[in-house]
């Protein structure tokens, strides 16, 4: 099958959050890189893959329900694949993310852990094992 975009357009994750200016704040914390901000939806991006968060004001043709109450796990989370899975552990400690799963070494050959955004969506980082390179 031809591709139709670049794979770093396709399968983009878009967050409804409740206060953008905080929400990009945290991300941008994380390392993602602003893209492009609209005000009420912005783009960042992570070695070139995207990823949008938009409060609802940013729907103008719809209804956007406004963003839920953060649930104790989230129900979804975008993996971010990082060569230095300790520092990034620190990182997070240091601006006081909610730490959904520790960093731990799993059988699935990756060493990593989840975290909650300000809206209680899950952010995990990942790193590979050196036994499962």
């Amino acid at each position: 099958m031809s591709r139709y975009v670049p794979s770093t357009e396709q399968l983009v994750t878009e967050i409804l959050v409740k206060d953008i200016r905080k929400s990009t704040d945290f991300y941008s914390r994380l390392g993602f890189e602003l893209l492009r901000d609209g005000g009420d939806f912005v783009e960042l991006t992570w070695e070139d893959h995207r990823l949008f968060l938009a409060e609802a004001s940013a729907f103008h043709e719809g209804n956007a329900a406004q963003a839920n109450v953060p649930s104790p796990f989230p129900v979804a989370n975008i993996r971010v694949m990082v060569e230095d899975i300790d520092l990034y552990w620190k990182l997070v400690n240091e601006i006081g993310a909610k730490i959904i799963v520790p960093i731990a070494d799993r059988y699935y050959g990756l060493r990593d852990f989840t975290i909650a955004d300000l809206d209680g969506f899950g952010v995990r980082f990942a790193g590979t094992l050196a036994s499962h390179l």
